[in-house]
């Protein structure tokens, strides 16, 4: 299905810029069948439109939703002696090719740095590259006066969401004394605390007794660090947070696991602000992948789980229990991840993180929703209004509604496309959803008003995205 354009030559003084015409627009409300009429990056006026414009674009037989928010990606992070081979030019041109008009990076302070010079660096890494629009969450790895102190000047920065790590031990984990006072400090100044959840004590005993056994290969990371390790470790956290009291933001990044995300839901149901996050991989993908020649590729934390996981997941995204999806695209190169080395290392040296970012859309809608698991309201919810809420991006992200930004996901949901690196836009040459088929692809991307992907090609310029501070998050 061609979309076809007509640009509208007048003297006249034009009220509208461009016009989406015969749209079906998606939205967590429903399904809405008329115009979308912009004007200087944003949207102005949804239904019947009969202004003027100066350019209008036919969309018959599209499917229109909000730009979807990627709430967790890692460009340019530094990580087990590598820097992640998408820097934010690569990594967003992949964003902006799957729909994906905002992205959320993760600050990650070197050893001693403090938050505010972490920030600036990590903006002056972003703003001459990105081609879609971001935001920045704030890593904190380490606790002193100084860290203490900056929380509320990074958070009147727009970066009101921070992450902690119960695992990585001796790298970036924090004992459960540091994690109480971070979160406290945190939700007195209104910001969310994302959580990875993982019993990095345990993981750190399990890793050591398999090196000394000589098992090595990459099944031996997902022994390492057993579904009951991320359970235990959320069902502590929230125990620690809900310490704090009700009004503590938390959400458990990247859960893999059914148990988690009940552990979590129970606390909610109790009046507290508690969510997770999970991601594609986790939906799509099982521990046989770190079985394969190419195991090494697949290296993630948490790990792959069973296929009896992936369904307890599947079930809690389409009761509303799971808030958000991310991809934690976090992308290594082959040489990487093999540690420039021609043998693959034992699994512990295998850099953790797997792509994902431009691959959200197609996997969600065509095992989510084509599948009938998930609504397109539900896909909507967790790819775009959810996440723009937890992050005090909304209402000028995450919807479809006069005054928000003009960004937009247009999908072809006849379009087949069989996965593979030739139609992606990462800075690596392959995928972990290589040969995986899927029905509905995304053919245009505009951000604020702009095309800046269509027909595969990523027209968007580099430093064109702009830097969009988070304020006060909105909780259901």
């Amino acid at each position: 299905m061609e979309i076809s354009y007509k640009y509208i030559r007048t003297k006249e003084l034009m009220s509208l810029d461009i016009v989406l015409k015969n749209a079906k627009i998606f939205t967590s409300s429903g399904p809405i069948e008329g115009d979308i009429g912009i004007k200087d990056g944003k949207i102005v006026k949804i239904g019947d439109i009969q202004e003027q414009y100066i350019k209008t674009i036919d969309l018959s037989g599209k499917y229109v939703i909000p730009g979807l928010i990627d709430g967790h990606t890692h460009m340019e992070f530094p990580f087990m002696s590598e820097i992640t081979a998408d820097d934010f030019y690569y990594g967003t041109k992949a964003s902006i090719a799957g729909g994906v008009t905002t992205i959320v990076d993760f600050v990650t302070p070197s050893h001693g740095q403090d938050l505010i010079s972490a920030y600036e660096k990590w903006r002056g890494n972003a703003d001459p590259k990105v081609v879609s629009d971001y935001g920045l969450h704030m890593i904190i790895r380490e606790i002193n006066s100084n860290v203490l102190e900056q929380i509320p000047s990074v958070i009147n920065k727009g970066v009101v969401s921070f992450k902690l790590f119960m695992a990585y031990k001796n790298e970036l984990m924090l004992p459960d004394g540091d994690l109480y006072k971070l979160i406290k400090k945190i939700s007195d100044f209104g910001g969310v605390t994302g959580i990875h959840a993982e019993n990095g004590e345990i993981i750190n005993e399990l890793i050591q007794e398999f090196l000394k056994e000589g098992k090595v290969e990459p099944i031996y990371h997902y022994y390492s660090r057993p579904d009951i390790l991320e359970i235990e470790a959320t069902n502590r956290i929230a125990s620690i947070a809900s310490l704090v009291g009700k009004d503590v933001k938390m959400y458990i990044v990247h859960t893999s696991t059914g148990e988690a995300v009940d552990i979590i839901s129970n606390y909610r149901k109790m009046g507290y602000k508690f969510f997770n996050e999970t991601t594609p991989h986790y939906l799509t993908l099982n521990t046989e992948m770190l079985k394969r020649p190419d195991a090494f590729r697949y290296v993630m934390s948490p790990p792959l789980r069973s296929d009896e996981q992936r369904t307890k997941l599947w079930y809690r995204l389409a009761s509303g229990d799971i808030f958000t999806i991310g991809s934690d695209h976090c992308v290594y190169s082959d040489l990487q991840k093999k540690r420039h080395m021609e043998k693959v290392p034992p699994f512990n040296e295998i850099p953790n993180g797997v792509p994902g970012t431009e691959t959200i859309l197609p996997l969600l809608y065509y095992f989510g929703v084509k599948k009938g698991i998930i609504s397109m309201e539900r896909f909507i919810e967790v790819t775009s209004l959810n996440p723009a809420k937890l992050f005090g991006l909304y209402p000028q992200k995450g919807t479809i509604m006069p005054g928000s930004d003009a960004d937009f996901a247009i999908i072809d949901p006849e379009k087949k496309v069989r996965i593979s690196p030739d139609v992606l836009h990462s800075n690596i040459d392959y995928t972990i959803y290589d040969g995986v088929e899927v029905e509905g692809w995304n053919v245009m991307t505009m951000r604020r008003g702009e095309i800046v992907y269509e027909e595969g090609q990523v027209i968007g310029k580099k430093g064109s995205g702009k830097y969009i501070p988070g304020k006060t998050p909105i909780m259901m």
